[in-house]
């Protein structure tokens, strides 16, 4: 068999073998909320997600994606060799679902971004050494480690104490609830629709331009938090109870984090899919160009299949993730959850609008350790903190090793 053909194959079972660790690993940022405060059970949480996931991937996914990513390797060390870019880029592939198995197994959530940054690094250290690689551009991946969860953190933390003061804790929290939910629902829903609308309409020649994506996303935000203010507003006490009036309370952001939840799956289908299918598009183009391209082409098959792995590896193997974000860190109340959601929403819309290169996963493991502090320390489970911070911080580590590894293995059998 040829040699080019073998590395095609090997690199397809790697996409889908990666596409099926995102789902274990990384769909737990969309669902992980909803599921530790009980606003729905892990069941219908892996269903929601499941057809929002894929959606995503398939409408929106990176129709062009950047195969040297965050333009960590400079592309020009494998110009003279493309079928030795196909060998990294399918090494790359394996690495990183090869370090999400593993966390995933241990109910660790990593960054699958910066996953497959430290993979494409190690492929890259290996054919062109250190002068290789843009060591300004993960100086701003390392600081991100630090900034994103702090921000995300801040920024819960803030939109709970709001939530608190101004609703759980008022005379009235009923009436405070009905005018400030639904304008709290309608920044989150901006923050979280706005890209993939920016894609899948562009991508289906509705709409170009940036201007028209927003006022879309605009008019669809409108619509969305009219329909909640519309039976928000209809509801009243059902007794004098402050107790039982607070569980309504609750109810209703129970009801909230569920449609954030699955605008936010919708996003991470459209985002992450590339992360699976993207170098697999780069090793089609090599075998079918013989040239190497800093950016490829995906086509909708491809979309579909890294759709496809994505729920299947959500179905199969993400429970405990999910756990670990939803009861492993803090208890999640519908409230606490809400507000970890707008947190990370926002603070990954801004950096999206920044450019700045922000993890969802850090950001909402932040933004849940901020509505956690809401509580005090005690609140907190420190153990667990240290495990995941530990993680994130070998990750980029361990993935460049094991892709230089599978890098030279590939390299001497093909």
């Amino acid at each position: 068999m040829d040699s080019s053909l073998v590395i095609l194959i090997v690199a397809l079972f790697a996409g889908l073998y990666m596409a099926w660790n995102i789902g274990a690993n990384d769909v737990a940022n969309a669902m992980g909320t909803s599921v530790g405060s009980h606003a729905i059970s892990i069941k219908k949480a892996i269903l929601i997600a499941a057809v929002f996931e894929f959606l995503g991937a398939f409408l929106a996914g990176e129709q062009v994606t950047n195969t040297i990513k965050q333009g960590i390797i400079d592309p020009l060390i494998f110009v003279d060799n493309p079928r030795e870019f196909a060998t990294g880029m399918t090494a790359s592939l394996l690495a990183t679902a090869f370090w999400l198995q593993i966390a995933s197994a241990r109910g660790l959530p990593v960054s699958t971004t910066h996953s497959i940054i430290g993979a494409v690094l190690g492929c890259g250290l290996l054919k062109g050494g250190v002068e290789a690689v843009k060591w300004e551009v993960m100086f701003n991946i390392v600081a991100s480690w630090f900034i994103s969860p702090l921000i995300g953190g801040i920024l819960a933390f803030g939109t709970f104490f709001l939530i608190r003061k101004y609703i759980l804790d008022s005379r009235t929290p009923i009436e405070s609830m009905k005018w400030m939910a639904p304008s709290m629902l309608f920044i989150v829903v901006i923050a979280v629709l706005y890209t993939f609308f920016e894609k899948s309409l562009e991508k289906l020649g509705l709409v170009s331009g940036e201007g028209s994506a927003l006022m879309v996303t605009v008019l669809a935000a409108l619509v969305i938090t009219a329909i909640a203010q519309f039976f928000i507003s209809r509801i009243k006490p059902k007794s004098a109870n402050r107790d039982d009036i607070l569980a309504q309370v609750e109810h209703v952001f129970a009801m909230l984090q569920v449609v954030t939840a699955c605008f936010m799956a919708l996003a991470h289908g459209s985002n992450d899919v590339a992360n699976a299918v993207g170098p697999v598009a780069a090793v089609v183009s090599v075998v079918r160009d013989n040239v190497v391209v800093s950016q490829s082409s995906v086509p909708f098959w491809l979309l579909g299949f890294g759709g496809f792995g994505i729920v299947v590896g959500l179905a199969t193997y993400g429970k405990k993730v999910i756990e670990t974000i939803g009861t492993g860190i803090t208890e999640i109340t519908p409230t606490r959850g809400f507000a970890a959601e707008f947190g990370a929403a926002f603070t990954i819309m801004v950096g999206s609008y920044l450019g700045l290169p922000l993890s969802t996963t850090q950001v909402l493991v932040g933004c849940v350790i901020g509505v956690g502090l809401a509580r005090g320390i005690a609140g907190l489970n420190i153990n667990m903190i240290r495990r995941i911070t530990g993680s994130w911080l070998i990750t980029i580590p361990a993935t460049a090793s094991v892709s230089a590894v599978f890098c030279f293995i590939i390299r001497q059998v093909s």
